[in-house]
């Protein structure tokens, strides 16, 4: 799997060689990036190759890599159960954090991001009608999808059952939901489910959620991007717990 661009470098080499086999650099790339990346390689294992900015036009074609990309082991999707029993080796009361047929890859990049940075354990997406790791997620996603367990389900709302029987709290993020996301009991394993950019959360995910919460605007502006959203309420729940909520 190839991962392009700067600061996906600096997000992933640290992830060490189970993840990383190597990183490529432009020839006669220069400068204090290149040394960053070169030292950073160093410090973690992992090899520099230096390759010609052909060969890497020719491996990523139409991606901007900016002369350096990141070779980590194949990307693979995780089995739900798996994420699960990682989930609890790992966490007392773990964070999912399940897409419902989100289309856009910036927003799925967003979310990785998003969900790695605030210690989520897994993201689940469903298999038809939704964004998946392509190459452009990757490098939106700048390496974070390396420390965050990412499933694909055939149907949301049966992993969603599956969540449930397992002790997890299905949250649904909807706008105009009567509960506020700073007024919510964020103690217990957490599902939080997001929508569709356009449409929401379909019917059959909207019944699976045990409540629906919503971001109260102070001026009653409806308007947040829905990755800009799932940072907010991943905040506010870590907020929470981390104030002694367990």
């Amino acid at each position: 799997m190839l991962i392009p661009g700067y600061h996906a470098a600096i997000q992933s080499i640290p992830a060490g060689p189970e993840m990383v086999h190597e990183v490529w650099l432009a020839q006669g790339r220069t400068g204090k990036r290149a040394s960053t990346i070169l030292d950073l390689a160093q410090r973690h294992g992992i090899q520099v190759r230096h390759k010609s900015r052909a060969e890497l036009d020719k491996a990523l074609p139409g991606i901007s890599h900016q002369g350096i990309v990141v070779v980590t082991r194949d990307f693979q999707y995780v089995d739900l159960e798996v994420a699960l029993k990682r989930a609890h080796k790992a966490e007392v009361n773990p964070i999912f954090v399940a897409a419902d047929h989100m289309t856009d890859e910036g927003n799925l990049a967003s979310i990785i991001r998003t969900s790695a940075f605030f210690g989520a354990s897994g993201i689940i997406i469903p298999k038809d009608r939704s964004a998946g790791m392509s190459p452009r997620v990757l490098k939106r996603a700048v390496g974070c999808h390396l420390y965050v367990n990412i499933s694909r389900v055939v149907n949301l709302p049966r992993a969603l059952e599956f969540l449930d029987k397992h002790g997890y709290w299905i949250i649904g993020a909807a706008a105009g939901a009567n509960k506020s996301v700073y007024e919510y009991d964020w103690s217990g394993p957490i599902v939080l489910v997001v929508g569709n950019e356009e449409k929401g959360l379909g019917q059959g995910v909207r019944k699976k959620c045990h409540d629906l919460v919503g971001i109260p605007s102070p001026r009653g502006v409806d308007s947040l991007n829905v990755g800009v959203a799932t940072g907010i309420i991943l905040a506010e729940l870590v907020r929470v717990r981390g104030s002694g909520v367990k």
